[in-house]
């Protein structure tokens, strides 16, 4: 029978480490600075600082855990001394789908450690339900055991004006990791017929040694941006574009559909919440990406009033509501109820 009306004490491993996507080091800080507001029944307590693998996850966490009911770890990075009683986040498990992407250690690491890991934790919460179907088959994980709760976007960020671009552009925000397959995206711009107009504007550093103008448009790294550039950046694009081979949940997808941006990705590379307003294209197909970036070039219109129709839904998942999801995670981890 639940508990009722209880304060709960619970450990958040809030930490942002080198080894995190600015995805989830929002998760974390969204997480983290929201909870107390939109839960006052939980008591939250946090570890900031420390690296994977450092003493800080190894001894301190499993040290401060001795005082929370329950700990919850946002990534699969932790103590191999876990606590009595845990949830743990999955962004996704690409790691598996694509193992040739990554080393052997890796594949070792999810194996053994991560293996025990979810199996262990009282709930395990994923972004989005492709990722449930993963945990099952990967590690034979039920889905009953699984939650799925959507990130969130910030609303503030929407008064940020957008871009006012000379030339249309699409967009990429993301790291350069190889499963994010920028080179299908790359290849796709560079074969749009000359006549078309189109800019390619990225996120982060020139890694990919791409000359500054192909073809008579131009290719743009940005470097790291904080949260309301990358916020302007969407705004003044003419889409967003996620070319991934697979996303956890696909973070740029919600900051662009909230402002009625389109955007175009790969099958297994935006939020299934969000299939019907996504124009989509069989990863690693770079003609039928290019097909969409001419469509986006030539019926501006037609794609943005596309993406418009999801505007409404893609407004009310926010990061209040994420934390308020979270929440409810651990009350039922604990058999706790608020009534």
């Amino acid at each position: 029978m639940p508990v009722t009306g209880t304060t709960i004490d619970v450990l958040l491993d809030a930490r942002e480490t080198r080894r995190m996507s600015a995805g989830m080091r929002a998760y974390v800080r969204e997480l983290s600075s929201r909870l107390p507001s939109v839960a006052p029944d939980i008591r939250l307590r946090t570890v900031m600082r420390g690296e994977n693998f450092s003493f800080v996850e190894q001894v301190e966490i499993p040290f401060a855990s001795r005082h929370a009911q329950l700990v919850h770890f946002p990534t699969i990075f932790a103590p191999v001394l876990l606590p009595r009683r845990y949830v743990v986040t999955v962004h996704d498990l690409i790691h598996l789908r694509f193992p040739e992407l990554f080393g052997r250690t890796t594949a070792a690491y999810y194996s053994v450690f991560v293996r025990r890991l979810l199996r262990g934790a009282a709930r395990i919460i994923v972004g989005d339900e492709r990722t449930v179907a993963d945990c099952e088959k990967f590690f034979s994980i039920p889905p009953q055991r699984v939650r799925t709760v959507a990130l969130g976007y910030d609303p503030e960020l929407l008064a940020i004006p957008p871009r006012q671009p000379d030339r249309p552009y699409v967009l990429y925000v993301g790291n350069h990791r190889p499963h994010k397959d920028l080179g299908t995206l790359v290849e796709a711009w560079r074969r749009l017929p000359p006549a078309i107009d189109l800019d390619l504007v990225l996120t982060g550093a020139n890694d990919m040694e791409l000359p500054p103008y192909v073809a008579g448009r131009h290719a743009v790294f940005l470097g790291d941006l904080a949260p309301a550039e990358v916020a302007a950046q969407i705004g003044g694009a003419a889409a967003v574009v996620q070319p991934s081979l697979a996303e956890g949940f696909g973070l740029p997808v919600l900051e662009a559909l909230v402002r009625g941006v389109p955007v175009i990705a790969a099958e297994d590379a935006y939020p299934g919440i969000f299939e019907r307003y996504v124009a989509r294209f069989p990863a690693r197909d770079a003609d039928a990406l290019r097909a969409r970036l001419e469509e986006t070039a030539l019926a501006p219109q037609r794609v943005r009033a596309h993406a418009a129709e999801g505007m409404s839904l893609a407004r009310t998942y926010t990061w209040d509501r994420f934390a308020s999801a979270v929440a409810a995670v651990y009350r039922e981890a604990l058999g706790v109820s608020l009534t």
